[in-house]
This record gives C-alpha cells, sequence and structure tokens, in this order.
C-alpha cells in the first residue's frame, strides 16, 4: 500500500487525473495493480464541510484496495474506502465505502452487482 499526506509532493499525470490531499491529518493510500483512468479526481478533503458542521475542518482519508479499476472521470470523495477487486464505472460519484468485489456506478455511487472471482490482475500486459 503507497500513502500519501499533505506533505507529499502531487501533480498531475499526462491522463489527467487529479489526487488531491489536503492539509492537515488528511491521507490517501493506494494498493497494488491499479488502474485509474483518464479524468478521475480522487479528494481527501472537503473545504465546505466547515459551512456544514463547524467541527468539521474537512480533513479525511481516501483508501484504495488492491487490483482496483476506476473508469474515466470517476469522483472519489473523502472518507471513503474501496474494498479489493472492485470496480468503480465511468462518471461515477463514490461518497461511501465500497465492499471488496463490488461494481459502483452513478451519482451517488452504488454498488449494482457482486462481482465474483477469479479476478485478472490489471496491469498485467499479458494478452493471454
Amino acid at each position: 500500500m503507497k500513502k500519501l499526506d499533505a506533505y507529499s509532493p502531487l501533480g498531475y499525470s499526462s491522463a489527467g487525473i487529479v489526487i488531491a490531499v489536503g492539509a492537515g491529518v488528511s491521507e490517501f493510500a493506494i494498493g497494488d495493480n491499479c488502474l485509474i483512468t483518464s479524468g478521475v479526481k480522487i479528494l481527501s478533503h472537503d473545504g465546505a464541510s466547515r459551512m456544514i458542521d463547524i467541527n468539521d475542518f474537512g480533513n479525511g482519508e481516501v483508501v484504495i484496495g488492491n487490483n482496483i479499476f476506476i473508469g474515466v472521470n470517476a469522483l472519489i470523495l473523502k472518507d471513503v474506502h474501496i474494498g479489493d477487486n472492485s470496480v468503480i464505472g465511468s462518471g461515477a460519484v463514490v461518497v461511501k465505502d465500497v465492499p471488496p468485489q463490488s461494481l459502483v456506478v452513478g451519482n451517488p455511487g452504488r454498488v449494482i452487482k457482486n462481482l465474483e472471482g477469479p479476478f485478472p490482475t490489471l496491469n498485467d500486459h499479458k494478452t493471454h
């Protein structure tokens, strides 16, 4: 599991992926063999939280498990854990935890299918 915190150097990839780790105690962790496609935004903070709850400073965490596929333009918000072997559909807005082996779509994101293995290893470039 790779971790980033508020002091980690961040940038934008050529695929237009944004991973934004907020100041303070925000954290982002990603497992092995994940495929994050273009336009995905992953936010471990929320600047508007304090407007809703004066005691919420907007810091949180995002944990992406192993062997996760995140489709084009998906948005992963703070305080979300995505379980191993899951698929996040294109354009999904994930606002709550995703159980392992789930297919999530929509806004807000919802589980529409429980996936069954065996699972291929993402980013394995074998053709057979």
